[in-house]
């Protein structure tokens, strides 16, 4: 029996419209799938939903895969692969496997000899970078920083250095309820020469897009409100 392959489902990072950011195989390809592999179930469903899976959810496997998920639970998550079933597998926002759990299961597949195919999609960290001016030849995606004041602070100049001596764009994120305090950490913190690029409600008629030095972010932050908006940071020269 041929088997079947865990497929790369990217989910749009806010855009309302799917055919805005979703190529049209993506949706072909979703009824191929009954089993889905998700970080959450309600979002999951509201995706496919949206998307048009044409399956009752009654008759779909949603298996769940976060932080509070188990190592050792997900090791027959790929069984019906090997009865020659699909798996999707679903970020809760952009693409599985980049900044999210999905990474996990995907490993899992190359250790079993599962073929993975990964499908286009949005990436809020890609977009940014594009978008930003910055050193798109060396990067480095650092996730979250620390929230301790200090240690935050240590972090910032650790970047920085990077970014001075190894001419590598430093991107990396925030909890959305403590982006302005971050925007004011970097303009306290940085050189003032130092590059901040500041990517908000990527996709959504909101968006903001804007690389300034450090030094002018003193005044310019002022001017935007990032409380509980999803941002993407970049610094770089």
């Amino acid at each position: 029996m041929q088997k079947g392959k865990l497929i790369l489902f990217p989910v749009t990072i806010g855009a309302d419209s799917l055919s805005s950011s979703l190529p049209s195989l993506n949706l072909l390809l979703l009824p191929s799938c009954r089993t889905f592999i998700v970080e959450e179930i309600r979002t999951a469903r509201r995706f496919l939903k949206k998307a048009g899976y044409p399956h009752p959810f009654d008759d779909t496997l949603f298996l769940e895969l976060n932080e509070h998920t188990p190592l050792d639970a997900i090791g027959h998550y790929l069984d019906p692969i090997d009865r020659g079933e699909n798996i999707g597998l679903l970020s809760e926002a952009g693409l599985p496997c980049v900044a999210d759990p999905g990474a996990v299961i995907t490993k899992v597949a190359h250790q079993r000899g599962i073929e993975v195919v990964p499908l286009v999609g949005p990436s809020s960290l890609m977009l940014a970078l594009m978008t930003s001016g910055l050193n798109g030849q060396r990067f480095a995606f650092n996730g979250y920083l620390p929230v301790d004041r200090s240690a935050r602070t240590a972090a910032i100049r650790r970047l920085e250095e990077r970014v001075q001596h190894a001419h590598e764009t430093q991107i990396f994120i925030e909890a959305p309820y403590r982006n302005n305090q971050m925007l004011e950490a970097l303009s306290a913190t940085l050189h003032p020469q130092t590059l901040v690029c500041v990517a908000c409600d990527l996709t959504l008629p909101t968006q903001y897009i804007r690389t300034l030095p450090s030094a002018k972010w003193k005044t310019e932050r002022s001017k935007i409100d990032l409380h509980k908006r999803n941002t993407v940071f970049l610094i770089g020269e």
